[in-house]
This record gives C-alpha cells, sequence and structure tokens, in this order.
C-alpha cells in the first residue's frame, strides 16, 4: 500500500486516503470492540514488523471500536498466548483463537478486515449447513475435540482470504474447540516446509490432514471435523452425492426472473444489465468472484485503464455489480433442472428462475505429461499471482506461448524469480506490446520445445525433460518450479448435463444474441469460446441479459412459423 497523509495530522498513513474513506464507512457498523494484539521482533528495520504496526495503528484511527496493543516476542504476554513468531497479529484473544502469523499483506488484508467485522457483530457467519456439520465436535470425546486449523497464504493469493475465512468462521462459531491460524508462507518458509506447502492457500487442518485450494465452505467444516477428504467422509456416511456435503434439512426456494452462474466479468456484467432491464437477478460462483481476472496480474487492455491490477478491476466491476444484483460467491451449483420454471440446485438453496445465464468460464489446461500431478502445488503451479512469491530467487520454467504466459513471466520477473519461458513453436501468438515487455525484460525463451516430463527428488520439482521438436533430442531442464499456461478448457459440464449443443472444441455454441439451442438458457464469456478477453466477455454478458429480457417479454419459441 502506499504511504499517504491526512490534512491535519501527523499521523504517517499506510492505508492510501481512498482506502481510509471505504474503511471508515464499512466500520460505522461495528457493534463491538475489537482488540487487535500485536507481537514483534526487537529488530528495527524488519519491515514486516513495521508493516503490521502501522497497517493495525491504521485501523485504530479509523474507528473507535477498534483498540491496538503491542507487545515483545519475549514478553509475558506472547508466551501467556504461545506467540514465538514475529510479527503476530490475534484478534480478542480472551474471547477466539485467531491469529494472522506474518505481516497481513496483499489479499490477507481482506480477511483481518472481514474478521474484525464478523468479531465486532457477533456473528460467525456460518451456513445453517455448515453449523450442524460443526456441532458434530460437541459429540465427540473431549481429547479428540480440538480443532486447530492452518492455513498458508501468499500476498497475491486472491483465494487465500476466503479459505482462511472458512476457519475464521469454525473458530468464531466453537471458540473453545477451533482455533485460526493464516500464516505467511513467504516470510514463513522453515513452517511452511514443514507443512509441505508448495501452492496456496494450503490448509493443515492436523498433522496429518490437508488440502490445497479454496473450498466451498461445507467441505472445508467437514474435512475440519472428519480429518480426512470430504469423499472419504461422505463415503462413511453413506452419502453419494459428489461435492459439498450437507445433513438433511428442508432447502431455501428463492425465485428470480434470471439466474446467472459464474462471478466474472461476463456474469457481473449480465447482473448489471438484468437489472437495469427490470429483470430480479442472481449470480452465483463455485468459487470467489472474478474467475480468471482475479489471477491476472496486471491488465493492460481494458479501455479506460491503461494498467490495473486483476484483483482491483474485479473489486471495482463487484462493487457495481453489487449496486443492482445479489451476488454469492462460494455456493457451487450441484444440479439445473429445465420445466416451466428452470431450478439450480446449490448446498445451499434452490433457486427458480425464468432464464438461465451460462457464464462458467473456463480452468487452466494441464500439460497432461509424466509428474504434473505428482508435484502439483510441490512444484507445479497455473497461478503465477498465487505461488510466485514462494520462487523469488529461484529459478523457474513457464510454460505456454500466449497472453497469460507471457504476463505471468513478467510478473514472476517482476517478484525476482529467474524465469525461462519454453514455447512450442517459433514465434509468440501473445500481443506485441508483451512481447516487446518481454524482450525488455531479458526474460530467455526457449523455442521449439515442449515439455515431455516433470522430474523431481523429495517431493519437489528438480527439473523438466525437454523436447527439441526441431534437433527431435531430448535434454533436462534444472529449475525449482514448472509454471504452466497453455489456455483453458471450458467449463461445460452442467451444460452439457441439459442438452445445451458444444461447439467441436468443447465451447457452448451460442448465436449472436448469446443464445443456445435451447429456449431461456443462454452463454457468455470464456465458457463460449472466440476471443478470450475481458472487454468481449463484458459485451457479451450485457447481450445475454438483454437478449434474456426480449425473450422473457416476447417468447419466440412460442411463435408460429
Amino acid at each position: 500500500m502506499a504511504s499517504a497523509h491526512t490534512p491535519g495530522t501527523d499521523h504517517d498513513w499506510l492505508i492510501p486516503e481512498e482506502g481510509q474513506k471505504h474503511l471508515k464507512d464499512v466500520f460505522k457498523s461495528l457493534k463491538g470492540t475489537v482488540r487487535l494484539v500485536l507481537f514483534t521482533s526487537d529488530e528495527p528495520d524488519n519491515q514486516f514488523n513495521l508493516f503490521a504496526t502501522r497497517f493495525a495503528a491504521d485501523l485504530a484511527l479509523l474507528s473507535d471500536k477498534i483498540v491496538t496493543e503491542r507487545h515483545a516476542l519475549d514478553s509475558d504476554t506472547a508466551r501467556r498466548h504461545d506467540v514465538t513468531l514475529g510479527p503476530t497479529l490475534l484478534v480478542n484473544p480472551d474471547d477466539y483463537r485467531i491469529r494472522f502469523t506474518g505481516a497481513p499483506l496483499g489479499e490477507e488484508a481482506r480477511a483481518l478486515i472481514e474478521t474484525i467485522m464478523l468479531i465486532s457483530l457477533g456473528v460467525s457467519g456460518l451456513s445453517a449447513a455448515s453449523r450442524q456439520i460443526l456441532d458434530e465436535l460437541d459429540g465427540l470425546d473431549e481429547q479428540d475435540r480440538q480443532r486447530h486449523p492452518r492455513v498458508f497464504s501468499s500476498p497475491g493469493c486472491p483465494y487465500c482470504p476466503g479459505q482462511f475465512m472458512n476457519a475464521v468462521k469454525c473458530a468464531i462459531a466453537k471458540p473453545q474447540l477451533v482455533s485460526a491460524e493464516c500464516v505467511d508462507s513467504d516470510e514463513f518458509p522453515d513452517l511452511s516446509a514443514r507443512y509441505g506447502v508448495g501452492s496456496v492457500p494450503h490448509t493443515a487442518f492436523s498433522e496429518t490432514h490437508s488440502g490445497i485450494g479454496l473450498m466451498p465452505e461445507e467441505r472445508f467444516v467437514l474435512e475440519l471435523v472428519a480429518l480426512k477428504g470430504a469423499e472419504d467422509a461422505l463415503r462413511e456416511r453413506g452419502l453419494v452425492q459428489d461435492g459439498p456435503a450437507h445433513p438433511e434439512h428442508d432447502m431455501a426456494v428463492e425465485e428470480y426472473d434470471i439466474i446467472i452462474l459464474g462471478a466474472g466479468p461476463a456474469g457481473l456484467t449480465a447482473g448489471i444489465y438484468a437489472e437495469r432491464s427490470g429483470l430480479r437477478s442472481i449470480v452465483l460462483d463455485k468459487s470467489i468472484i472474478g474467475g480468471q481476472v482475479a489471477v491476472t496480474p496486471v491488465v493492460e487492455n481494458y479501455p479506460g485503464f491503461k494498467n490495473v491490477g486483476g484483483m482491483n478491476l474485479v473489486e471495482i466491476l463487484t462493487a457495481h455489480t453489487r449496486e443492482y444484483a445479489n451476488v454469492r460467491e462460494n455456493e457451487p451449483v450441484e444440479e439445473v433442472k429445465l420445466g416451466r420454471q428452470i431450478e439450480v440446485f446449490t448446498p445451499k438453496a434452490v433457486y427458480l428462475g425464468k432464464a438461465l445465464v451460462f457464464a462458467t468460464g473456463s480452468q487452466w489446461r494441464s500439460l497432461g505429461v509424466p509428474g504434473e500431478k505428482t508435484y502439483y502445488a510441490n512444484g507445479v503451479s497455473y497461478c503465477a499471482s498465487c505461488d510466485g512469491f514462494g520462487y523469488r530467487g529461484k529459478k523457474v520454467l513457464m510454460v505456454g506461448g500466449g497472453n497469460s504466459a507471457l504476463t505471468d513471466a513478467l510478473h514472476l520477473k517482476n517478484l525476482g524469480v529467474d524465469v525461462t519461458i519454453v514455447h512450442r513453436r517459433d514465434s509468440f501468438r501473445a500481443e506485441k506490446a508483451l512481447q516487446d515487455s518481454l524482450t525488455r525484460e531479458s526474460i530467455p525463451v526457449i523455442w521449439n520445445t515442449t515439455v515431455e516430463e516433470i522430474v523431481g527428488e523429495d517431493g519437489r520439482v528438480t527439473g523438466a525433460v525437454l523436447r527439441d521438436t526441431a534437433a527431435d533430442k531430448t535434454f533436462t531442464f534444472a529449475c525449482d518450479g514448472v509454471f504452466v499456461a497453455i489456455g483453458h478448457v471450458a467449463n461445460t459440464e452442467l451444460a452439457s448435463q441439459i442438452g445445451i449443443v458444444l461447439n467441436a472444441d468443447g465451447t457452448i455454441k451460442v448465436d449472436r444474441s448469446m443464445r443456445s439451442n435451447i429456449p431461456r438458457v443462454y452463454a457468455a464469456g470464456d465458457v463460449t469460446g472466440g476471443v478470450r478477453q475481458i472487454v468481449t466477455a463484458v459485451g457479451e454478458g450485457a447481450t445475454a441479459a438483454l437478449s434474456a429480457f426480449e425473450d422473457i417479454q416476447n417468447p419466440y419459441w412460442k411463435k408460429s412459423g
């Protein structure tokens, strides 16, 4: 964060002026007092200590409901709370066991703000289904009840705050049984190595069970209680359905004019245009809001912004959409049924609508080579924003030749990573501006070469076996990590299940109005293929919503020939 100063005070602000105004407005709803208890070492030039100290001081000045304390790591208070690493920030430690081990840099700051809000308001934020699963801890033997999840994060990871908040909500709901710790994996590499952290978010539920990635809330709670994978826990319970588990209960039913699946640029825009057309809408996403944009380090081709961080652009789009539509993240769709009304089933509710928009986007394409799955999260990564920080000073290989690969390579270079690109062709398909930046940064490229295998030792990547296609010979490239950016695969499983026609490349087939072959069902964004750009996704989302409005008013499928 940039330093800023407020006129009339001598406080050296860490939070920018715009951020101060936003947080002041957010904190107006605080009710109970929240104590932030910070522990730091006596190193005068430790930047993490300085950041944490200034950030906590800023928050206290933004609301009289937030108070801060600072103690030394060798103090009695630190020993009483079992704090050995600095900086460490505890939140209301007399009532809860919630801590940030490491300065709440970047995305982790979002989790701290949300934690403050929940504690001050006196709510956990857990769904009814999650609370029922968590209550199972009460029935366990005394020695088996305690749960201490650690979520390892990184400042650039947009998924990490959501995963840690799953732990925080459980710690608030069961303060005597559950703790929650957010560990900055980059600040504490020894602790990260102990738990085998290679990709974030990495959640250590116990010494024997861990999980990688952002989980839906109910799945997180189930794995926390069972201390095993959700699939195994479901199997033991005699439940055969896939996905998040929830006890049998009456599902809430909500009715809308249009249901939008996916909260990327296409889905968010569809929500805005639907509501402005008079259609009551809801946007559902199985993960975090923003889709692929959320993990794009810098966007340089979106009109109106010379360059903007991907997550910043997401926040702008989301704030605009929330002024109109209901947006819910971390709510995966399990089933869609067509009928007089379209029914959408999630673990939390059943949604009824007149129209449905698939804006489900795409997921990273894998190489499909030996070692890729073996070393995933232990040297193999598909997200430079999430995992790049941990490779500072190390050597990595970036696989790909499109915009994403070059953008990620430049991001890694900026972080201090020794990055080399390997591309199967003799030229890039990426934008010229990115190619020029690559040349300017002197990032080496291995042309006409494919990855045949990813190799490693002791559970970590040590290199990749490459094939020079021109010379038809193989060689081993020594490196600490392999980042993959070779395109995407459309998320069309739900669409296929209801009979939507797909293109040859697996994307949804639509006409110029974003209509699919099924009346009242539309698609927009990356899931439709074509030019996969933010600006086209936004346009298609708007078109889909306007087509839905037109069709609801004048059903074309009911007209006689």
